[in-house]
């Protein structure tokens, strides 16, 4: 990859290498595959950058999404409440709502729990 390629991909934060003394980048294995997953967006599916930059900001909710789901963790109330504020998080950077999707389809009003308004 061209040095001006790493440095406009640095600039615009899809990679943080670290530096040394003398300012050279080091670029870690997990950096270097953040690069090669870029390169693949970007050549082979024709994504642009922003597009890059909406895909890894969305992949890294995920990855701290995916521990909060294990049966354990979701028995803490304080994990289902960062659940929650994570997945709002990641429907705002979606453009999504962060309604509650049983209250705007009507395919759901069947099945609506009279106690708690709420699909079953």
């Amino acid at each position: 990859m061209h040095p001006q390629t790493l440095r406009k991909y640095e600039r615009l934060g899809l990679v943080r290498p670290v530096r040394t003394v003398g300012s050279m980048r080091l670029y870690s294995r997990d950096e270097i595959e953040r690069l090669r997953f870029i390169k693949r967006l970007v050549d082979e599916s024709g994504v642009n950058l922003a597009g890059v930059q909406q895909l890894l900001s969305v992949a890294e909710a995920m990855q701290r999404i995916r521990p909060l789901m294990r049966p354990d963790a979701l028995q803490r109330d304080s994990t289902r409440r960062r659940l929650m504020r994570e997945m709002d998080q990641l429907a705002a950077m979606l453009g999504l709502g962060t309604e509650d999707p049983f209250d705007s389809d009507p395919a759901f009003e069947r099945t609506r729990d009279p106690r708690s308004g709420r699909g079953r």
